[in-house]
């Protein structure tokens, strides 16, 4: 195999993985919606979702298999951290807005990309935003994902500033 073939094969791989990673946050958003309206313990979620969901649709286009590591860690970590993330989201969001005011299937998305910037240091947050802002838009208009944006941006500054280009934080 030459250079030039090896190289193409690692990017290959490299774009799998990503696009593995990125169906692991749409499900999870669509697990924990489904925690949230329907109840349930998060473990059995993760099992239906693995059992019956494991590939997911985006733009009318069948994704890859989540990554099942990533989807259960988000799942399960932003369930147990619901109210660390709901009082994280709510410390940036307006006077007269609240966390329960905003639209289950937006609470969720928030939930998660809150939930990977706080305890998934292994992924940059710029990243956490990217994909969290394409997961809004896959469900909603400019409004939402703006909003998203706006939102997962302060919270990563307050929680990872020196990965978002800034000196001292706080983290909301």
């Amino acid at each position: 195999m030459s250079s030039s073939d090896k190289k193409e094969a690692f990017m290959q791989r490299g774009k799998q993985l990503a696009l593995t990673r990125s169906a692991a946050r749409l499900a999870a958003v669509q697990a924990l919606y489904q925690w949230e309206v329907a109840g349930g313990r998060p473990e059995a979620i993760v099992r239906e979702f693995a059992d019956h969901r494991n590939h997911n649709m985006s733009d009318g286009e069948e994704l890859p298999p989540a990554d099942a590591k990533l989807f259960t860690n988000i799942v399960i970590g932003a369930a147990t951290h619901v109210r660390e993330l709901d009082d994280m989201i709510a410390a940036v969001l307006t006077e007269d807005w609240t966390v329960e005011r905003l639209e289950a299937i937006l609470r969720a998305i928030l939930r998660c990309g809150a939930y990977e910037l706080a305890h998934r240091p292994d992924v940059p947050p710029k990243v956490t935003i990217a994909e969290y802002v394409a997961v809004t838009d896959a469900f909603f208009g400019a409004r939402e994902t703006g909003l998203t944006n706006g939102i997962l941006d302060q919270l990563a500054r307050g929680l990872r500033p020196t990965e978002m280009g800034q000196r001292g934080g706080s983290a909301s």
